[in-house]
This record gives structure tokens, sequence and C-alpha cells, in this order.
């Protein structure tokens, strides 16, 4: 399988704004501020970093949130205090304050943020609202993409990742799942990334965005022939199936209880993979469909080949 992990970039506050502005509602109060301040600077390895939260001088947040305690606690400091907390908040140079629940800043405060060039936001929704919000945003956004060489689509719910040599027929089987109801994510080169410790998400690059490339057809445009419920932006990664040329002595050697399942491990996350022999009569489309069911049941607890076999030695208990 080939991969190819893709380079890092800086995330700044105009990415934030442009991204979930709309959203989450965000106001800035300081518009002669440009607002290219850096959240991360060449994010590899900082995704387990205060990005955002809650008003911490201690352990400072790139995104200082200031909600109803936070700026209740602000008033109530003394003005020495007060003095300096502001020159704690802004020592390690945070790229944004965002008040929450609809606060208006203090006017000194504003005026800190302007000297010190650090553009302050606010937004009627809550301080919890924005930091999950903002913290599943920026994980999504700094998380290491690996591009997977093959077909991503959704299957019953699924998401199933058909990878192959080059000419075995992947994108006629995405085709042909398509045709029976499922969906397209990315043809060719889908990114996946790392959400959460057991989670990888995969998506499509813009430009590949809709297309499917069918040997013989050209590219198609699967959002234009079926409708928009034929395509999904993105998905989780449950199950990789691999297709495979295989001889009758190749065949032979499989095994026929059990099948072919590994497990692969993509940036640290296991998936499993399961391989499909393709020879002439087989119904691709039948089998992968059978093989996401077959997964579904698994995670349920229930195992077809622990079953068949606690059925015969149940049998041939009751024979002797």
């Amino acid at each position: 399988m080939e991969t190819l992990h893709l380079p890092n970039r800086n995330i700044t506050i105009d990415d934030l704004v442009k991204k979930v502005g709309e959203r989450l509602q965000l106001t800035c109060l300081t518009p002669s501020i440009a607002q290219t301040n850096i959240i991360i600077e060449n994010f590899s390895g900082t995704i387990h970093q205060n990005l955002v939260g809650s008003l911490n001088c201690i352990h400072p947040n790139r995104i200082q949130v200031i909600g109803t305690a936070e700026l209740t606690y602000l008033q109530n400091l003394s003005l020495n205090a007060y003095t300096e907390t502001l020159e704690k908040l802004f020592r390690d140079s945070p790229a944004a304050l965002l008040f929450s629940n609809g606060h208006i800043a203090p006017i000194e405060l504003i005026e800190y943020a302007v000297n010190k060039s650090t553009p302050v936001l606010v937004s009627p929704l809550s301080d919890f609202e924005l930091i999950e919000n903002l913290h599943y945003f920026l994980i999504t956004t700094t998380a290491e993409r690996t591009v997977l060489h093959g077909v991503f689509v959704e299957v019953q719910g699924v998401g199933v990742l058909i990878t192959g040599e080059s000419g075995i027929g992947k994108s006629e089987l995405a085709l042909a799942l398509i045709c029976r109801g499922h969906r397209l994510i990315a043809d060719d080169a889908p990114e996946f990334s790392q959400i959460a410790p057991d989670i990888l998400s995969g998506t499509c690059p813009i430009l590949l965005r809709d297309f499917l490339e069918v040997r013989g057809l050209g590219i198609l445009n699967v959002r234009a022939m079926f409708g928009d419920s034929a395509v999904r932006r993105k998905k989780e990664l449950h199950l990789i199936i691999h297709l495979q040329r295989m001889n009758d002595a190749e065949l032979s050697t499989l095994d026929r209880l059990t099948g072919t399942e590994t497990v692969l491990s993509i940036q640290g996350v296991g998936v499993p993979r399961v391989v499909l022999p393709v020879t002439p009569g087989r119904n691709l489309a039948v089998l992968v469909e059978a093989a996401v069911r077959h997964y579904t049941l698994k995670l349920r607890g229930y195992n077809a080949a622990q079953d068949f076999v606690t059925r015969q030695t149940r049998l041939m208990k009751n024979q002797t």
C-alpha cells in the first residue's frame, strides 16, 4: 500500500475565522489588527499542547477563552493585581483572546491587547461550546495527514478503503457499490488523519472531490450522476479491503474458516484488513457488502467462525 505523509503548515487566526467564524458567531473587536497571528507554527508534535482553553496564566493557552467566571475574577482584582495579571497574560504572546457569552472586554484590556498586537474576539456562545468546537477544529487541522492509494467509500455506514495494484478494478468496484446505494468519499488519494487515539478520519483533496476515474469511461462526476446522497466529505476509516489476483495454488492456501483478516497499523491505529481474491466470475460488490456485515457482527461480539466451531464441537459430543 502506497503512503505519503503531507507536510504541516502554520495555522493562523485568519484560518480559524474563515473556517469556523460563522458557525461560532465570532466577531473581532480589534479590526485594526491584522488577524494573522499564528496559533500553531510548524505544528508537528504540538498537537497535545494547550491550544485553546479557559484563561490560564500558568500554563498559557494559545487562545485564551474568557467566560463569566474569568471575567468576574479579573474585575474583582486590585489595580496592582489586575495589571500584573495582564502582564502575565500577554507575556507568552497568546494568539488571541476570546470572550464568550457575548461579554464585552474591558476597554483597558482591549487597549492592552492592541498594544501587544493580539486580536480580541467575542462570541455569544458559552465558553464550553467554544472550547469544544475550537479544540476539535485545531486537532483535526493539525493532525498528521497520510495519503493512501485506493478508493475510500462508505458501505452500510462503514468507512471502507479499497486497495490493490493499479488496474485491478478498484474504481469499477467503487462504481458498482455506488450503483447499489453506497457512497463515495475519495478516489485515488484519500487523506487520513488521526483525530483520536483510535480513530482515523478520511477525506478527499478538494481537486478530486466528487470525481471517480474509471478506465474506458474517463473521469465521472458521481455527484452529478447519482445526486448529493452518493457522496460525502469525510468518514472514519473502519475497514481495509485489499484486492489481490490469485492463482489456484494461492487460493488453496487460504484459511477457509477464518478468512484472510489481519490488522494494518496506520499512524499507530490498528485497522482490520481483509484480502479479497480477484478471480473471474466473483461478484466483488456483494463480497464487500458481506465483509462489512461480517465486520459489523464482530463489533457486536458475534464471530461466525467461533460459532461454527462451537456448533461442530457440540454435535460431535452428542454423537459420542
